[in-house]
């Protein structure tokens, strides 16, 4: 039954629809928004679409059971999730102080959800109603499915699964294994008997291990291990990585003592004509009425996804573990009619703000060998160096691009989520040329965002990132462009500080760099240790999960704080830091007035400075 209205919220929204009783009711952390940004929303969306009726319980009280019963019980299930982003990144900053805004809920305030929401959400319905059947989803649930550090415990918690006491636990893009497990319960099969759908993790006695020999499994380890010895969470976390393909992964066993964690493959991502009809749902295209402002909808309002998944390959995202790497796309029909209705929309002014995806410029698989026989489990298509099988083509994602900048009401195409430059310097075709000068004339507003990250070639390689001359030949073709163009455009890179594998003396060549370069950035991203990433298990273990080499951890907070302070050296509240920073390495030649020089030498600073050598 597909409406075009919002889903319930109350029992008078049922009512209206001649609903008595719910198929399935969503929890979910951020507030209600109905825009094919937000997790919920898909997933909502699309059961809708297979005939099942679904209500919404956004942001509960979770002081009390009154709100989670609100909708009554439903007669299939309940689906929770924290929102589009794990609950703790969105309350917590890096340095673990609280946040004072919130993107996901009513006019940026905080305070509408809890600390590991999924978690809080699963015991208020269990204690409302028992044994009803709970699966949990989207990216808290996603990325904490294994045993996982957690850096806000500073400690390895069990799976999600264990702590939240759900039956199932649905990972990555789960339209495919929703639908599965709606089918199975909507049939009368117990939840508790649902234990092989792909892209869902279960608990099972350890029995359940006998019946898996025909198809075949690998143990990643145990909990007490895994807690206690860092290399064998490095180990972990490989095969974790490695099993995460949907042509080759294998059943992934994770041991509880008197249970066990058991992780199917991943279902194959959904193909162009799938993607096509989910993102042609009747969605409302805003957030519920009861509200009056959800920023998070205000940046992507105007914006469209064509794509899932990425290649890339940086370890310090998650997108390998959710989205997965495997790239898939929507037609440009199906894009094209998507701008067709925000174009017709009252507030739009003519300007669509971005059509991308995790990658921007990708658009198809990053080889044709992959689709036979998965992703490479001992090598990355980008970095440290491109691979030799990777298909290069930007031709039908500037086709794209053209196709929407004809629609009658549109004035302007921008790009804003990240351009791969590694990817769009290995385009040496008329093509790739091509879309390099059309991005440059006609798709950037004023500013391109890039994330080359770091420029030592040391980081890079444990950040999984290409080597710094590609970016440096980047910049050099894009301002070759602007300059042709006649436009006056700016890059703005993002940078990181304090990654595992970056040195005090990696920071001063980074900063060194930026000041030759005349470039102060606003803003410096110091590495946030999120479950369900490489860098995160680097962080933790001292280990490179992938080579098993030990990397250098910058952990101590003077540390990471002369690191930030470094990339922002012309700050003059970071005088003292970066003097401190500087003496400490050696490096007192960069304080002066050289050409290099990061500081201007002050005497009473220096003589009051106190440095351990």
């Amino acid at each position: 039954m597909q409406t075009n209205s919002f889903l319930p919220i109350t029992k008078q929204d049922m009512q209206s629809r001649g609903i008595d009783v719910l198929d399935f009711i969503y929890v979910c952390g951020d507030a209600y928004v109905d825009y094919p940004s937000f997790g919920a929303a898909i997933i909502t969306r699309y059961l809708e679409s297979l005939g099942y009726t679904v209500g919404i319980i956004a942001q509960p009280d979770w002081k009390n059971t009154d709100d989670i019963k609100r909708l009554g019980k439903p007669r299939l299930g309940f689906l929770v999730s924290s929102g589009n982003i794990d609950s703790m990144v969105a309350h917590y900053t890096v340095s673990k102080k609280k946040r004072n805004y919130d993107y996901y809920s009513p006019d940026g305030k905080t305070g509408y959800r809890p600390d590991r929401a999924v978690i809080v959400y699963c015991n208020l319905i269990r204690q409302s109603y028992g044994d009803v059947p709970v699966i949990i989803g989207g990216l808290e649930a996603s990325l904490r499915r294994f045993a996982h550090y957690d850096y806000w415990d500073d400690k390895v918690r069990r799976s999600i699964l264990v702590d939240s006491k759900a039956d199932i636990l649905s990972y990555g893009m789960g339209e495919k294994s929703i639908a599965k497990i709606a089918e199975l319960l909507s049939v009368g099969v117990s939840v508790k008997k649902i234990r092989s759908v792909r892209g869902t993790a279960v608990l099972c006695e350890k029995e359940y291990l006998s019946s898996l020999k025909e198809s075949g499994y690998v143990i990643c380890g145990s909990y007490e291990e895994l807690k206690q010895n860092k290399e064998a969470y490095a180990k972990a976390f490989k095969i974790q990585y490695e099993e995460n393909d949907y042509i080759n992964g294998r059943i992934v066993i994770e041991d509880y003592g008197d249970k066990i964690l058991v992780q199917n493959p991943p279902f194959a991502p959904l193909e162009e004509k799938e993607l096509d009809k989910v993102y042609a749902l009747p969605y409302m295209r805003n957030f519920h009425p009861v509200y009056d402002n959800i920023p998070a909808v205000n940046e992507v309002k105007f914006s469209i996804t064509h794509s899932r998944g990425c290649f890339g390959g940086c370890n310090f995202c998650a997108l390998a573990f959710h989205q997965g790497r495997s790239v898939r796309s929507r037609s440009v029909k199906s894009v094209v009619r998507e701008a067709e209705i925000i174009s017709n929309m009252p507030d739009f002014e003519g300007y669509i703000h971005d059509i991308g995806g995790p990658t921007a410029n990708f658009r198809k698989p990053s080889c044709q060998m992959q689709l036979k026989d998965g992703m490479c489990k001992n090598k990355r298509c980008l970095a440290p160096n491109p691979c030799r099988n990777l298909e290069i083509d930007h031709g039908e994602y500037m086709k794209l691009i053209e196709a929407v900048e004809a629609l009658p009401k549109v004035k302007k195409v921008f790009i804003r989520s990240g351009i791969r430059f590694d990817y769009l310097m290995l385009d040496k075709s008329e093509t790739g040329k091509a879309f390099f000068n059309k991005l440059v004339r006609d798709n950037i507003s004023g500013q391109l965002k890039v994330a080359p990250e770091h420029i030592s070639d040391n980081v890079l390689e444990v950040m999984g990132k290409s080597k710094n001359h590609v970016y440096e030949k980047f910049c050099e073709e894009y301002f070759y462009l602007c300059e042709k163009h006649n436009k006056e455009q700016y890059l703005v890179p993002y940078l990181m500080s304090s990654h595992p594998g970056s040195t005090i003396n990696d920071a001063i060549k980074l900063a060194v760099y930026l000041k030759n370069r005349n470039y102060w950035p606003e803003q410096v991203q110091d590495f946030y240790p999120t479950p369900g990433t490489a860098s995160t298990c680097m962080f933790y273990t001292g280990i490179d999960p992938f080579t098993g080499r030990k990397v250098y951890i910058p952990e101590a907070y003077e540390e990471k704080k002369m690191q930030r302070a470094l990339l922002q050296s012309g700050k003059p509240e970071n005088y003292g830091t970066v003097l401190t920073a500087l003496i400490k390495a050696h490096r007192e030649d960069l304080i002066g007035f050289g050409k290099d020089c990061l500081i201007k030498p002050n005497n009473k600073n220096n003589r009051n400075s106190k440095v351990k050598r």
